[in-house]
């Protein structure tokens, strides 16, 4: 039985997340475990912007990369 597909290690670290100009977006609703969020936070408190900016990043990031290997 196989497993699924390998891919590439590409998710930036905290520090690469850097936010970007204005597009235009939707507003989601997400659940994340209290760990998570603990970490976002933690994360947006060094960077001083938003938890939730650091999470759209990632989550754009990751659609883009997913994107681009279709």
């Amino acid at each position: 039985m196989e497993m699924g597909q390998v891919v590439k290690d590409f998710l930036p670290s905290p520090d690469q997340l850097v936010p970007k100009g204005k597009t235009k977006t939707n507003q989601v609703t997400l659940e994340l475990t209290e760990e998570s969020v603990s970490f976002f936070k933690a994360q947006a408190d060094r960077k001083q912007i938003p938890y939730e900016k650091i999470i759209e990043l990632l989550v754009e990031k990751y659609a883009h990369e997913c994107i681009s290997d279709a």
